[in-house]
C-alpha cells in the first residue's frame, strides 16, 4: 500500500470539511476529549513503550539533550522506522496554546505514531556554542546559525538507528511550526543532510513562504533547498486560521516553481496552531489524533524513494 492510492479521496474530504468550516468558527482543539496520552518523561535506559532523555556521546556534560521513545511493540533486533521530530518555538499562543521549545514538549510524532511500530526521537537545537538548547530558532539572537544543531543532528540519528533499530533508509522527519520550517531549512540544507530523510511532515508554516530573523530565510534560498526534496513524499498541513485553508498558500508557491507529485495538503479542523493537532485524515468526528494511528506515516515508510 502507499500513500498515493487515497490521495483523490483526502482531497474531497478536506474540500468539504474546508466549505464547512468556512461557514462557523474553527473549533479550539481543547473542545475535542484526546485519545492518546504520551508517556511520562523518564531517565535511564530506552526500552519498549518508554520515553526517555537522553543524550549522545560527546554531549554528557553539557545541557544538550533529545529525547527518545521506542514504540510498545519494540523488540531488540528487529527494525523500525523512524519518526524525527523538531519542536515549535517557545511561545505562548493567543489561544492559549504553549510551546515549550523543548524536546520533552514535542507530541506530533505520538500522535502520528500511536506510540507503535514507529522509533520517536525529539532532536534539539543547539546553542552558537553548541552546549545548551535554543528555544527560539537556532543559534542565538546575534548569530542565527544552524550548524551546531546539524552537526547534532547528523551523530544522533545514526546512533539511534544503530543502537535501537531503526531503519536509515526509512527515517521521517517532521515537526511543528518551527520545526515545520525546520523540515528544509534544517533537513535540507545541504545535499549531506538530505539525504538521511525519506520522507518530511510539515505541521504549521514552511519555509521560504516568508522571510523570518535567521540568514537565508528568503524566497530563493528556500527555492534551493526545495529541489533537495526531489521525488520525496510531503504530508503538508497547518491549522485553518479564516475562512480558507492555509495550505492553499502554500500549495500555490511550491507548484509555480517545481511541480512535484508527491505532495499532499490538509487542513486540520481546528484554529490553534497546536502541536497536539497532528494532521488527521479523517472526517471531523474523531479526536485530535488519526483515527488509524501511524496510517500517514507507515505509507511514507513504504512507499519507494
Amino acid at each position: 500500500m502507499t500513500f498515493f492510492l487515497t490521495k483523490t479521496r483526502l482531497n474531497i474530504l478536506g474540500f468539504v470539511a474546508a466549505l464547512s468550516l468556512a461557514r462557523a468558527e474553527v473549533p479550539d482543539i481543547r473542545s475535542v476529549e484526546l485519545d492518546l496520552t504520551i508517556p511520562r518523561l523518564e531517565t535511564g535506559q530506552p526500552d519498549a513503550g518508554r520515553r526517555v532523555k537522553q543524550t549522545i556521546p560527546g554531549y554528557e556534560q553539557t545541557g544538550v539533550y533529545h529525547v527518545t521513545y521506542l514504540p510498545v511493540d519494540w523488540v531488540q533486533g528487529k527494525s523500525y522506522p523512524v519518526l524525527i521530530e523538531y519542536a515549535g518555538n517557545k511561545y505562548h499562543g493567543a489561544n492559549g496554546d504553549i510551546s515549550t521549545g523543548r524536546p520533552e514538549g514535542s507530541k506530533m510524532g505520538y500522535g502520528i505514531s500511536g506510540g507503535r511500530g514507529f522509533i520517536w526521537v525529539c532532536l534539539p537545537y543547539l546553542n552558537v556554542n553548541g552546549d545548551d538548547i535554543a528555544l527560539t530558532w537556532w543559534g542565538d539572537a546575534k548569530n542565527r546559525t544552524a550548524r551546531p544543531t546539524l552537526d547534532y543532528c547528523h551523530k544522533a540519528v545514526p546512533w539511534i538507528c544503530k543502537k535501537y533499530g531503526g531503519d536509515p533508509d526509512r527515517v521521517i522527519l517532521c515537526g511543528f511550526s518551527r520545526g515545520a520550517i525546520a523540515c528544509h531549512y534544517l533537513g535540507l540544507y545541504d545535499n549531506e543532510t538530505a539525504k538521511l530523510w525519506r520522507a518530511f511532515i510539515p505541521y504549521s508554516h514552511y519555509d521560504g513562504i516568508r522571510t523570518w530573523p535567521y540568514p537565508a530565510s528568503d524566497r530563493d534560498s528556500a527555492l534551493a533547498r526545495l529541489k533537495r526534496l526531489a521525488k520525496r513524499p510531503q504530508f503538508i498541513c497547518h491549522e485553518i486560521t479564516g475562512p480558507h485553508p492555509n495550505p492553499a498558500a502554500t500549495k500555490t508557491w511550491i507548484a509555480s516553481p517545481t511541480p512535484h507529485s508527491k505532495l499532499h495538503f490538509t487542513a486540520p479542523r481546528f484554529r490553534n496552531p497546536h502541536h497536539a493537532s497532528p494532521p488527521p485524515p479523517s472526517p471531523p468526528t474523531r479526536g485530535r489524533h488519526p483515527p488509524s494511528p501511524g496510517a500517514t506515516s507507515a505509507r511514507y515508510a513504504t512507499t519507494p524513494a
